[in-house]
């Protein structure tokens, strides 16, 4: 078995944060275990097109620039780029290819095991591995009868196969507009949502909301409670807007079911569709963590802030609205990684 004074689960933008800041709250030595092949987490699987909503001064961790201008808005590749660049400048040591099976608590230490049979061992252990692994895929009545391709946007790489086909995109947020403005370019393509899109202007007044966000201080406070309950807004400075009326994507209640053949629309009309891709997010989920003591009934963890309250030596970093609005951003993430750190020292002393 392997030692060490802080484990980190996940070597995405959080849990390189987390190694990153660790020395600094005493953790001499720091391991970061990653399923992947190299360092960067989910954003090598994202679609191809993707685009960051914040532009690059607000896009850093800490201790390191976004690279280039500072306005502009990082592209997918462009993150990457820099995540691995950020994990090689670290002094932690990074365990590619490790897929963590379970985490024990055995007296006052944390017992981590690999699905290879590798183990672990640390007083703290930081789960930094997000929830882009698990994909939320809604129960659509018909699916198992539905004769064309359902797929999750985290499969969707680009529209080059969608090409003549009639797609439909379900749900309102970022991914799901950016996927349908590009799909609708090559193929019949509608968004199909809950609710009607809240559009949200990316540059209010001239500045990039994340420049509102920071002087205000919202992007900071501890309102997570509050934050959980805004509806869902498209961050957009017309260009998105603009492409789903150039393409003539359209907007439509949620389908009611699928069919052999297609959708069955909420007013009952039936249509042939040859694709539906849902970009309905993800849900948090940490299931090397069962058995640990901190997950509830529903599998959620039990923490305050990203402290587990109900086992010590356990903490998260990187779930959404975990401290703050910019809880599980590239700019937040750094934040909530020392806030997170401090407190876990304090309990391992």
């Amino acid at each position: 078995m392997e030692h060490a004074d802080l484990l980190v689960l996940g070597a995405g933008q959080s849990g390189l944060a987390s190694a990153a800041l660790a020395s600094r709250h005493g953790f001499a030595r720091t391991l970061v275990l990653e399923a992947g092949e190299a360092p960067g987490g989910a954003w090598p699987r994202y679609y191809d097109s993707l685009t960051l909503f914040s532009p690059a001064r607000y896009s850093s961790l800490p201790g390191m620039r976004f690279p280039g201008d500072p306005d502009r808005y990082p592209t997918r590749d462009e993150v990457v780029e820099y995540l691995r660049a950020y994990a090689r400048r670290l002094t932690a040591d990074i365990r590619t290819s490790t897929t963590v099976a379970s985490v024990i608590r055995e007296g006052d230490a944390w017992s981590v095991r690999a699905e290879d049979g590798r183990e672990f061992a640390a007083r703290a252990v930081i789960a930094a591995t997000g929830d882009y692994g698990s994909p939320y895929v809604p129960d659509l009545s018909g699916r198992a009868e539905f004769g064309g391709r359902v797929l999750h946007a985290a499969d969707y790489r680009s529209p080059e196969a969608f090409a003549g086909q009639r797609v439909v995109v379900v749900g309102g947020g970022n991914s799901a507009v950016q996927i349908a403005a590009e799909l609708g370019e090559v193929a019949d393509t509608t968004l199909a949502t809950r609710r009607p899109i809240g559009w949200m202007s990316q540059r209010p007044l001239g500045r990039d909301l994340h420049w509102w966000l920071t002087r205000t201080r919202l992007d900071t406070a501890p309102i997570r409670r509050l934050l959980e309950k805004v509806p869902v807004s498209v961050l957009d400075d017309g260009h998105y807007r603009a492409a789903l009326d150039r393409y003539g994507v359209d907007q439509r209640e949620m389908v009611s079911r699928l069919t052999n053949e297609g959708v069955v629309w909420a007013d009952g009309t039936k249509e042939a569709v040859d694709a539906v891709v849902l970009a309905t997010g993800y849900r948090v989920s940490f299931p090397y963590l069962t058995g640990s003591g901190v997950l509830d009934a529903d599998g959620r963890p039990q923490h305050r802030g990203g402290i587990a309250t109900t086992v010590p030596g356990l903490g998260f970093v990187g779930m959404e609205f975990q401290r703050s609005f910019s809880s599980k951003t590239l700019r937040g993430v750094g934040r909530d990684a020392t806030h997170v750190l401090a407190r876990l020292r304090r309990q391992t002393r």
